[in-house]
């Protein structure tokens, strides 16, 4: 049972924050305005395509992304006008692609730190080199009680498809976590809460190069076996890393860290699975990029983990392997026969 005044602040949050926007025209953001408005909640929803949104508006469903979801068109405000949106909601949720975030958000006239930001984005700015909830505390003054973290093995294809899915929502504010869990809960998603807001981030981040990783190795024609090594590996690198860059109590096996990585390293729908297999077949990083006309967050992560991992000391051979492969042009057969000797 809630105690008295824990229900009220509960009770002023939910008061006050009646009004949800979400940022970008993706496939994430579709799937997350499909959630919202099934919750009955009236959405203003940016993008920035002009016959994206009209579209939309005549037919309910997105040009370009998770085409066959029909969305509740009577619960969107869609503009094209970002400072539109800002302007009149409480709580912003973030699906802009971490490599444009930065310029998207320049484009902001007033204040958002008055706000309760909510980061669906699972990369990291290039531009600053950190995790979403850093950029918006440094470069914002977001308090980072304010910064919620939508983490878990999610793919926006599934969610769209109504499987069942489970999210796990981070926020240093208890009742701001289970405000946002209690948006996007529905018959086929199970939220849970976390506190953890820089854990899942950083989660995210790597999860994404481990996926790279495992589409170098399956382009390179290695099996199962050695993909499963691989990802067991990957977990253990991962928990060295998150412990070293923010200590915290977490159990890394929980689906938030290892789930999320396991679905981003074999799904199909992995777009980072699927930059790391051209990779492997022989593409470059540019044939790589054009040939899937769409953003693989992990190569931008990678260069952002390998200077990380430096400054904190920390044994990471995997994200060093990748790296030297997508910056430094080394050949990712002979990359990988040297990694192959370093996992157990």
């Amino acid at each position: 049972m809630i105690a008295q005044p824990q229900r009220a602040i509960r009770n002023r949050i939910l008061k006050t924050t009646k009004k949800v926007g979400v940022l970008g025209g993706g496939s994430w953001a579709t799937a997350l305005v499909k959630l919202l408005t099934e919750n009955k909640r009236n959405v203003h929803w940016y993008m920035r395509s002009e016959s994206g949104k009209a579209h939309l508006e005549r037919n309910g469903n997105n040009l370009h992304y998770l085409t066959g979801v029909t969305l509740r068109k009577k619960r969107l405000s869609i503009s094209t006008d970002i400072n539109e949106v800002i302007d009149k909601v409480d709580v912003l949720i973030l699906c802009i692609p971490a490599a444009f975030l930065a310029d998207s958000l320049a484009n902001i006239k007033g204040e958002i730190n008055n706000k309760i930001i909510v980061s669906a984005v699972k990369g990291v700015v290039p531009e600053t080199l950190q995790i979403v909830g850093h950029y918006l505390n440094e470069s914002w003054q977001v308090p980072y009680d304010q910064i919620a973290v939508i983490a878990g093995p999610s793919h926006a294809e599934e969610v769209g498809m109504e499987k069942l899915s489970y999210l796990t929502i981070a926020c240093q504010d208890k009742n701001r976590a289970d405000f946002i869990a209690s948006l996007l809960k529905t018959s086929y998603v199970r939220t849970k809460i976390s506190n953890d807001i820089f854990g899942t981030e950083y989660a995210a981040m790597l999860k994404n190069i481990y996926a790279i990783a495992a589409g170098i190795a399956h382009g390179l024609n290695y099996g199962d076996n050695f993909q499963s090594v691989l990802m067991s590996n990957a977990i253990r690198e991962m928990k060295r890393y998150i412990r070293n860059v923010h200590k915290l109590k977490r159990n890394i096996n929980n689906s938030a860290y290892l789930g999320d990585l396991l679905v981003t390293g074999y799904s199909v729908f992995s777009r980072n699975r699927t930059f790391g297999n051209f990779i492997g077949k022989g593409y470059t990083v540019t044939a790589a990029q054009a040939e899937m006309n769409m953003v693989a967050e992990g190569y931008y992560a990678t260069k952002s983990a390998h200077l990380l991992s430096r400054d904190f000391k920390t044994r990471t051979p995997i994200i060093e392997g990748v790296y030297t492969i997508l910056y430094e042009g080394k050949s990712p057969a002979k990359t990988f026969e040297k990694l192959s000797k370093k996992l157990n």
